[in-house]
């Protein structure tokens, strides 16, 4: 709750001004909207407001942002699908709905790849596995070791079943050869209550989560995600680093409906990363646990394939299936 309260906090002046227009925007222009499929108040809401108040500086036009919710974000996506390609609406996302979802649901209303045009990867996150008091491993070989010497400790939680967490943990699972059985939480917060009391193992979930209780060695990050090691945690080494050839990590991306005109595509691509890559917006990214990227359209368009084949077998191994 507090992490959340200090999200709320650092965005809060900009949030508030999301719905005001500047004395210099076109009067009578059509607005932009940026539509973000889920609820506001978390990090990604504050991100939507943060673009759309660059936007409108930088492009003179009013800017809206839109939280569309329903169906675990498909309902949002699907509103984007929907509307004119003119560069009037557009799509914050994270990385789920665009190279995940196509794994999860039998079916879908939209093709991730078919139905967008990429505009600009904004932001980046990764993941860890943190260890609780209980746990003796004091890296991922030694806890390799334990959970084999220990298997009915062989558990991980999640903040919730299906999640991107979750698949890493299964990731993890097949390549150390373990048998891990993951638990879902409602989120991150009532995961680490259970580690930091002895009651659960392990967990698995993003790096900005583990970082207040691994600082206070409540519990013990033994390695990250990405193919880098986090610039939150620089002493804790990567997965690959660790000797488990796993990659992963999450991260949000603009997205235009598909035949959104080249030149409208360019125009909002660049304004898009030039805003990430500003110090004040950077600053306020790395705060709530972001990597600011700032991507080219093509880039953007390469990572969302790219990891729809890297998450593709890891939610087959799961076995999970979804309520609709």
């Amino acid at each position: 709750m507090m992490r959340y309260l200090a999200r709320a906090l650092l965005f809060g002046s900009l949030a508030g001004a999301v719905f005001a227009l500047p004395a210099h925007a076109q009067i009578g222009a059509e607005p932009i909207r940026i539509i973000f499929p889920f609820a506001a108040g978390g990090s990604g809401d504050a991100l939507a407001r943060l673009l759309a108040e660059h936007l409108r500086t930088t492009l003179n036009l009013p800017v809206l942002v839109e939280n569309r919710t329903g169906a675990q974000g498909r309902l949002g996506v699907q509103a984007v699908k929907a509307a004119a390609p003119d560069g009037k609406t557009l799509l914050l996302t994270p990385v789920a709905p665009m190279s995940v979802y196509q794994h999860v649901y039998k079916s879908l209303a939209y093709d991730p790849i078919a139905d967008f045009q990429p505009l600009s990867q904004i932001a980046t996150f990764d993941f860890a596995l943190a260890v609780g008091p209980q746990v003796p491993a004091k890296s991922l070989k030694e806890l390799v070791d334990w959970v084999k010497a220990n298997p009915a400790e062989g558990s991980y939680g999640i903040p919730a079943a299906g999640s991107l967490p979750h698949f890493f943990g299964v990731l993890f699972a097949k390549t150390a050869g373990l048998d891990l059985r993951h638990v879902g939480y409602r989120g991150s917060a009532a995961a680490l209550i259970d580690l930091v009391a002895g009651q659960l193992p392990i967990v698995v979930t993003t790096t900005a989560d583990l970082l207040e209780q691994h600082k206070a060695e409540r519990i013990r990050v033994l390695a990250t995600s990405d193919r880098q090691r986090s610039p939150f945690l620089p002493d804790i080494p990567t997965f690959k680093e660790a000797g488990y050839d796993i990659v992963g990590s999450g991260w949000y991306g603009v997205f235009a409906p598909a035949k959104t005109p080249p030149e409208t595509v360019e125009k909002l691509s660049a304004a898009l990363a030039a805003g990430v890559q500003s110090p004040p917006i950077k600053e306020r990214l790395l705060a709530v646990g972001l990597q600011p990227t700032g991507t080219t359209a093509a880039e953007l368009g390469s990572v969302q394939k790219a990891d729809s084949e890297l998450w593709a077998p890891a939610v087959k191994a799961s076995g999970f299936t979804p309520e609709q």
